[in-house]
Formats: structure tokens, sequence, C-alpha cells
């Protein structure tokens, strides 16, 4: 695939790269000309997905990194390996999340340790990598950075009431960021809808063809559509800053 603007001489970090849109979007980056960075949890099974990532993609210079969101301290190591190995970062990606099914009504179940850890890894940890990586992406002149939000955001329905409320965090920092940010780093996120990956534990196929006979499209999104709104990001959407894009095939319509 070609796209009109070349991203060739970039470095782009994907934080959480081995997973479903990680990976989709680690690909997208690398065919538009970006070297790619992947961070993985620093565990046996997540370093083999995230080096068979990197083995498919084009082009040259990509590298897989062991980086915990919840650990400032590894975002401060992965910081250190990119300069040493690149010498610098123009992209950075937030794709890194986690989530556990918790019915709404069940206002016990979502206990107290469920939700430090949601809001730990789901938005302090997405702050925490913007704030690490910062200095790069301010001397590049012409940094970005892209996190996944959710439709669950507006909505107040996904996985948990918990989520809901991270994902609408990620939007509000998304705003704060963009002002402070500017004019060396550009701010945005992607908020999906429901997607054909594995991300939400316990959901088959039977889930996501009800949501797809309720979606205007009529069909649940695949990684690949939400690589292609980041990766539109990086290469069309040059003026734009502070937003959150959908993409959700008008299932919050």
């Amino acid at each position: 695939m070609s796209y009109p603007i070349s991203l060739s001489g970039k470095v782009a970090l994907v934080v959480g790269g081995a997973g479903g849109i990680g990976a989709a979007t680690s690909r997208m980056l690398a065919e538009a000309g970006a070297r790619i960075v992947v961070t993985h949890l620093d565990r046996p099974d997540f370093a083999t997905a995230a080096a068979g990532v990197i083995a498919e993609l084009p082009g040259s210079g990509h590298a897989a990194f062991p980086a915990d969101v919840a650990d400032t301290a590894s975002l401060v190591r992965l910081r250190d390996s990119i300069i040493e190995r690149h010498g610098g970062l123009d992209i950075l990606i937030n794709a890194a999340g986690f989530t556990k099914p918790v019915p709404h009504a069940d206002l016990d179940a979502l206990d107290d340790v469920l939700i430090d850890q949601m809001f730990a890894v789901n938005w302090r940890g997405q702050f925490a990598t913007i704030r690490t990586m910062a200095p790069l992406l301010k001397a590049s002149g012409d940094g970005l950075v892209v996190s996944i939000s959710s439709i669950a955001a507006f909505t107040g329905v996904g996985s948990s009431i918990a989520y809901c409320a991270a994902k609408a965090g990620i939007d509000v920092m998304t705003k704060a960021l963009a002002r402070v940010m500017a004019p060396e780093v550009r701010v945005l996120a992607v908020a999906p809808g429901v997607v054909d990956t594995g991300f939400v534990p316990g959901r088959g196929a039977g889930f996501n063809d009800k949501v797809a006979a309720s979606t205007p499209l009529h069909r649940i999104g695949s990684a690949d559509d939400i690589a292609a709104a980041i990766t539109a990001c990086a290469t069309l959407l040059g003026y734009s800053t502070g937003h959150t894009i959908q993409v959700d095939g008008g299932r919050a319509l």
C-alpha cells in the first residue's frame, strides 16, 4: 500500500505493538516508511509475539523492547534504548490496554483493586508514556501522539464502568496535552467501537454477530480499520490536534 505522505526517516513507537491493533498499526506505519519500535511485557510469550510482529514488517531498522506502562522506570529504560538505537522519536502510538468485563449493575464486583488496575494501565500508563517520551517528541519538531480511546468514553457502554471512565480520561487528556505540547507535537486519539480482536475476554462470534446487526455499516471493526485511522493521523491529518476520531461503523449513532 502507498501513502500520499511518506514517513521515511520517522521513528514510531507502538506501545502494545504485539496486540491486534498494535500489530496492524506497526505494519501500516512501516509500509508508509517509518522505522518501528514495538513494546511488550517482559515475559517470554509476549517477547515472542513482539518478535513475530517485527519479523513481518517491511523495511529495516525495526526493534522490540520490554516495557510496562504501569512502571515508569521501565518507560525510562525504553526511552534510553530508543535514543541509543535511533537517536530520537517522532511518533508515539499508545495502544497498550487492559480490561475485564464487569456488569455495570454489579457495583460490588468493581472493587478497588480492579479500579486501580484499570486506571493504572488505561490512563495513568498512557500519560506516563507521553510524559516520558515528550522530550524526544518535542525535539522532533513534528511529533505526534495517538492514543486509543473508545466510544465507551461518551456512550457509557463498555466492558465496565471503570473502563468507560478511563477512556473518557483519554479524551480529556488528549485535549489538554494538545494545548500544552503544541506546536512541536500534535496529540490525537482514535475511538473504536467493537473490534474483532481478543481484547475483551469472553466475547465470541455470537456477541460480534449481534453487534454487527445493530451497527449501521452491518459489521464490527477490524484491527486494520483502527490502524488505518491511526496511520491517517500520521500521514494525512497534519493540521489536526486535540481531537478524538471515531472509527465505529456508526455504532454510536
